[in-house]
């Protein structure tokens, strides 16, 4: 299990010294503990759950450069991108934008969605099959694009 193998880097990275990895680890492993005893009933992520987490971390710290960036804080900016770096360790790789464009249109095509109106439909369609390998707002943008 990928929570598993985060843990055994974890102790790597603490023998190592590496602060960066230690921190972003410790951080994916809270993020999984809290996702587990949210809810009604406490329970245990499958991997598919737990790259969803880490995948929102990756958001947060795509956000938080950024905003960092615009801030003028470079320093703290770099270190939100090191930790972004870490977590696409875990992350499945993400599609290429031609790689995308052939699976939206395919998909596309095989369903025979063709017009605005069936856009709810074809971004579920499309997202089954892209798998959090591409940012949400991309492929939205791209579905939208082609429908007429």
């Amino acid at each position: 299990m990928i929570i598993d193998d985060i843990r055994t880097e974890l102790t790597a990275a603490m023998k190592a010294r590496d602060s960066v990895t230690v921190d972003t680890l410790r951080s994916i492993i809270a993020a999984v503990q809290e996702a587990e005893v949210s809810g009604s009933v406490a329970r245990t992520l499958d991997d598919d759950e737990v790259q969803k987490v880490i995948a929102t971390q990756a958001k947060r710290r795509v956000e938080a450069a950024e905003a960092f960036d615009s801030g003028g804080a470079a320093e703290r900016a770099a270190k939100e991108r090191a930790e972004l770096v870490v977590l696409e360790r875990y992350l499945p790789k993400g599609l290429t934008e031609g790689e995308l464009t052939e699976l939206v249109e395919s998909t596309l095509a095989e369903n025979g969605f063709s017009e605005r109106s069936q856009m709810g439909q074809a971004m579920k369609a499309v997202n089954a099959k892209v798998a959090g390998r591409a940012d949400g707002r991309t492929v939205a943008d791209m579905v939208k694009s082609r429908l007429s």
